[in-house]
């Protein structure tokens, strides 16, 4: 409990900063380090060199020797400033107390230096190993099965866990046959990375060390050895990097990333030509011959001895191995194209392909006949060697060979194979030293099993159908391995020599089996060590030439990252483990949203949705092309002097500069304006300036492909403007045809001359297009509420205009109809195309319907209320109770049905308003405004939400003058507001005056009555079932998102009454209805007192609004309730 601050510190110690740690995870190191404490506090350390003597008798090789190293490191770093994360303050007293004695600091400093570093390799290592299976999260298990691969960390700490992959299997597919061309991408990316991985451990540990003593290594002897794999490694990171930006450059449309230009352009190149010469070389007798007589010399073998320990082994079995990975990775380039092309959608993209198929034939055909010629072929299935697991690509299939495996021996106990190892290796016969007969055996990552073929499962009648009978189990890490030289009893021998000086001799066949058996166990031995190298040369190398950067005051995007300008979310990170920002700078954010290190697509997606908050178009463009124009890095006094002399010095570090910096915000940069274009033109179809700006700047630009694809955006963006939008939609079945009622002719249409199926489908086809129609960009800031709306929010205005003149005309149709019966029929019919709403998924549509029925004029005629058909009272009350208990009925039908569907959009600008009212605008840090961007991300979330509802249209035929018929509404005709809301309160007055016993009997209805007094669907169903319902669902498109995607955002409280959607388009949150209203039945047989029209200000342009409080509000006792 003393220590229990202890995981908070580890987390600072986070080597991947693109991954995170889970809570175990950490609790599960800190177990770990107070084992540690405890192993180096027992023998009563009082100095520096006590400590030190400890770590060299309790730490295994060559970790005792770093760990030391950095402990003496932070004591001389002492005298300047403090090095360590794990506070020494807190730990010092708190050791005092565990010891029980007095104990001088710099022994504390000591003990926490070493602790610290062992942290630092366990996460170091766990996090290779969740880099390697694509998580973004460490979790305990990952610690125990990533040490349970090291020997040296197994060592320290004699864990005897059960720990195995097979609780972090997850489903992949099982053959390179059932990939997508999207899942051979993501492989190749990260089969790349650990290639080049293997190559830097063979040019910055190996060939470091040969080039290291030219007393012994002579400049033929690089060569020979290592052949031209310099050119290999050049070859392998451009590859890698093209591969990285096909991927990220990937345009929406495309079916998937197109990476056969990547290839394409290396191959026309040559650039693959450097596989056929290493080939050739290292395939050669004479690297063979070259290779055994210089590692015969006595000097050379001294020499690796004195490196590391294990480290002349690892030259001398596993380089030659090592040195064949490029021959091997050749062939997989030959077999990855193919697949690519096979698999490939796209129509350029299998073109690239095949030249590049075409332009590698004869590299192909070499490199296969090199191979063939010197190498037996190998086995299906037998796997290649490869300093690194390939777990990547076929976890599972490991774990089916090792149960595999586990069944043919007969005899086996205790732990599943599976527990203890992670991946089969090799298999092959060996000579037991003392043996009559071959054993068979087997070799894992940790483990290796030798068998004695079954003889009793070879006769009839057998009971055991084993293949292997069990004769010793052999744990490597508790095993060490020793090469013997030939003598006359042994040949082609090595032996396992267990901690108790047990041994055991086994004998291959050959010595190129010997080598291969070899090379494996040596791997598996001190492949973490070899790893402890590596990293150790590149974080020296980017210590000594860390990334130089321009000038703050020559390049704003250079400048340190401050609480002054810019703040991230705390302990939240996106699934991709990048840092969530909080607010910045302008500059900070754009910065971001180009960072050299890392791509962040949903921050560009979030970026360029709301950036007109705080930033204009033109601005933003300006700031992108001061990003992507970036001066190199001044040199200091001393590059100045040293070229002075004729040197460069600099070459290296502008080589990285250019590389590590430059080419990636280049990249990224246009990535933005290909998102820019592609998703919000509509800011170049305003500003035909911005646009001609961002052509005449990327013209002639580098990275050539990635202008040309936003060139191509821009033109197609600009024939769709010019010849109207046009969506090419196939559905799988016609739509239905067009009813008719009574009239076809337009200036005889109304309520009761169209046919209400008609009726609700021709406005569920106009609302999905204004839905459609509604951008982003008109939401974010509520611009729809300030001066210039009718310029920033045009569609979502229209579509507003549409609601309140179709809940208008509602009110208006059944107000006007004089005669009970004729008013009962209208209102009947109101109903009938609330219904087919429904069928339709058009809750907007609902929720006018219900808007005009709760709108005073109406909700007050108790007479026509009580007239209404029980059925369609039901009716009525189902669509009521969407919007009661804060719309929860209406979200979650919402979340379950499948689109296409048109969405109540009042709940979404209410959550908006509340959104931006409810955050400022910027944060202050330090007497600084930064811009909140943690508020922007949230309305983007809202606007993602509308958008996810905008991609499926309806399976229906617009009857174009319907469509005109309510485009054209416009029941106020020239009155006001306030004169056409007093006018629907008189009439409704007239109609049914207040406490009247029944309504003023009307001699000659209207004509509306005679078309059609009785509804046209009766009772509901068949009317719907033949026209509306499930022929309805059943031609419309599939849909894009299954129920479980839609994420519905929850109404704030206000929302808990019936209301008007017109109102909610206005920002209004008030109730059209007391609270006492949302549990009373329908329509009880009692009258009421007659409303008072209430006063309604604001121009026509607004929403129309029907609140108000009355005399004679629902409230009243003996009145309807709401419905």
């Amino acid at each position: 409990e003393e220590f229990a601050f202890v995981p908070r510190c580890i987390r600072q110690l986070q080597v991947h900063p693109n991954l995170s740690a889970k809570e175990d995870a950490l609790q599960h190191i800190e177990e770990l380090i107070l084992q540690l404490l405890n192993m180096l506090c027992v023998a009563q350390p009082r100095s520096v060199q006590d400590v030190e003597e400890r770590v060299q008798k309790t730490f295994p090789h060559p970790i005792d020797k770093w760990a030391i190293a950095d402990a003496q490191s932070a004591i001389e770093k002492r005298k300047r400033r403090n090095p360590l994360l794990l506070p020494v303050d807190k730990i010092h007293p708190l050791l005092k107390e565990v010891l029980g004695y007095k104990i001088d600091y710099h022994v504390s400093l000591y003990i926490v230096a070493v602790l610290e570093y062992i942290s630092a390799d366990i996460l170091k290592l766990a996090g290779n190993y969740v880099g390697n299976i694509r998580h973004y999260e460490i979790s305990q298990q990952d610690i125990k099965v990533s040490m349970c691969a090291d020997k040296v960390l197994m060592d320290m700490f004699d864990q005897d866990e059960d720990i195995g992959l097979v609780s972090q299997c997850t489903e992949e597919p099982s053959s390179s046959g059932e990939l997508t061309y999207d899942d051979l991408v993501r492989l190749e990316i990260a089969e790349e990375r650990q290639y080049l991985r293997e190559l830097d451990l063979i040019l910055k540990v190996f060939r470091h060390h040969f080039l290291y003593n030219n007393n012994i290594f002579t400049s033929q002897d690089v060569e020979v050895i290592f052949s031209n794999i310099l050119d290999i490694h050049e070859l392998t990171v451009k590859l890698l990097g093209l591969i990285e930006d096909a991927v990220e450059m990937t345009a929406d449309g495309s079916p998937h990333p197109l990476v056969g230009s990547c290839f394409e352009d290396l191959a026309e190149e040559q650039a693959f030509d450097p596989y056929e010469t290493l080939s050739q070389d290292i395939l050669s007798r004479q690297f063979h011959e070259h290779f055994s007589s210089l590692m015969a010399r006595h000097t050379v073998a001294l020499y690796f001895q004195s490196v590391a320990e294990g480290f002349r082994e690892a030259v001398q079995y596993v380089l030659p191995q090592l040195m064949m990975v490029p021959v091997y990775h050749c062939l997989h380039y030959f077999e990855l194209l193919q697949q690519l092309q096979e698999r490939s959608k796209d129509q350029d993209d299998r073109e690239c392909l095949k030249q590049a198929i075409t332009a590698l034939l004869n590299l192909q055909c070499s490199v296969e006949r090199i191979y063939t010629k010197h190498l037996p072929r190998r086995k299906p299935g037998e796997p290649m060697y490869r300093l690194y697991s390939r777990q990547v690509r076929s976890k599972h299939l490991a774990i089916k060979r090792m149960n595999e495996i586990q069944k043919s021996i007969d005899g086996w106990e205790g732990k599943d194979i599976g527990q203890c190892c992670s991946e089969f290796i090799l298999e092959g016969a060996l000579l037991r030293a003392g043996a009559k007969h071959e054993r068979h055996n087997f070799l894992f990552d940790g483990l290796m099993i030798s068998c004695k073929a079954n003889q009793s499962s070879r006769l009839p009648g057998s009971g055991s159908g084993a293949e292997f009978r069990l004769k010793e189990k052999f744990v490597l890490r508790k095993v060490r391995i020793v090469d013997r030289e030939d003598s006359a009893e042994l040949k082609n021998a090595f032996e396992f020599v267990g901690k108790d000086e047990n041994c055991a001799v086994f004998c291959a066949r050959s010595a190129e089996e010997k080598g291969a058996w070899m090379a494996a166990l040596v791997t598996l031995q001190y492949r973490s060590t070899l790893d402890r190298m590596l990293d150790t040369v590149l974080q020296h190398e980017e210590q000594a030439q860390p990334l130089r950067l321009p000038s703050p005051e020559l390049y704003r995007f250079a400048v340190q990252d401050s609480e002054e300008n810019i703040v991230f979310e705390d302990r939240v990170q996106s699934k991709t483990g990048i840092p969530i920002i909080k607010a910045g700078t302008v500059v900070k954010l754009i910065e971001r949203l180009t960072y050299h290190m890392y791509a962040d697509p949903n921050f560009v997606r979030t970026f360029l949705t709301t950036y007109r908050s705080f930033c204009k178009p033109n601005e933003l463009l300006g700031l992108l092309i001061d990003r992507i124009e970036i001066p190199e890095p001044e040199p200091t006094e001393a590059d100045k002097q040293a070229l002075w002399n004729g040197d460069q010095p600099m070459a290296a570090e502008l080589q990285r500069f250019r590389r590590e910096y430059v080419q990636p915000v280049q990249l990224r940069v246009l990535n933005v304006f290909r998102q820019w274009v592609e998703h919000h033109f509509y800011d170049f179809e305003n500003d035909p300036e911005l646009r001609c700006r961002l052509e005449e700047y990327i013209t002639g630009k580098s990275m050539r492909k990635w202008v040309e694809s936003i060139n191509k955006i821009i033109k197609r963006k600009i024939q769709t403007q010019s010849n109207g939008v046009s969506h090419n939609i196939t559905f799988e079945s016609p739509p239905p045809p067009i009813e008719w009622h009574i009239s076809r002719q337009i200036d005889t249409f109304d309520l009761m001359t169209l046919h209400p199926i008609e009726i609700a489908r021709q406005l569920t086809l106009l609302e999905s297009e204004l839905y459609r129609a509604v951008r982003p960009s008109e939401l974010v800031g509520s611009v729809w509420t300030k001066e210039d709306k009718e310029k920033n929010s045009p569609n979502l205005l229209r579509m507003i205009r549409h609601t309140t003149n179709l809940t208008l005309w509602f009110e208006k149709c059944i107000v006007e109809a004089e005669n009970l019966d004729e008013r009962v029929a209208v209102f009947t019919r109101v109903i009938e195309i609330l219904q087919v709403f429904q069928e339709l998924n058009n809750f907007n549509g609902v929720l006018e319907v219900v808007s005009a029925i709760n709108s005073v004029p109406v909700y007050r005629l108790d007479h026509t209320f009580e007239a209404v058909p029980e059925r369609k009272k039901r009716i009525l009350e189902e669509a009521v109770e969407l919007s009661q208990d804060h719309f929860k009925k209406y979200l979650a039908k919402l979340k379950s049905i499948n689109p296409p569907c048109v969405p109540f959009f009042g709940i979404y600008l209410t959550n908006i308003l509340k959104t931006e009212e409810g955050n400022p605008d910027f944060l202050k840090r330090h007497g600084k405004e930064l811009i909140n961007f943690s508020k922007r991300r949230k309305v983007a979330e809202i606007t993602g939400e509308i958008q996810q509802y905008q991609n499926q249209p309806y399976c229906l035929k617009v009857e174009h003058d319907i469509k005109r018929f309510f485009e054209n509404l416009n029941p106020m005709g020239s009155m006001s507001e306030k004169e056409f809301s007093d006018y629907l309160f008189n009439k409704s007055q007239e109609i049914e005056p207040r406490n009247c016993k029944q309504p003023p009997t009307v001699l000659n209805p209207s004509s509306l009555l005679q078309h059609s007094a009785k509804p046209l669907l009766q009772h509901g169903a068949k009317p719907l079932l033949q026209h509306g319902a499930k022929p309805l669902l059943q031609h419309s498109a599939k849909p894009l998102l299954p129920p479980s995607a839609h994420t519905v955002l929850t109404p704030p409280p206000s929302f808990s009454k019936v209301l008007n959607p017109s109102s909610l388009l206005q920002q209004s949150a008030k109730p059209l209805l007391p609270p006492s209203h949302s549990a009373k039945p329908l329509l009880p047989p009692a009258a009421k007192e007659d409303h008072v029209h209430p006063e309604v200000t604001g121009d026509s342009a607004s929403a129309h609004l029907h609140i108000g409080d009355s005399e004679g509000s629902p409230g009243s006792p003996g009145e309807r309730a709401a419905p």
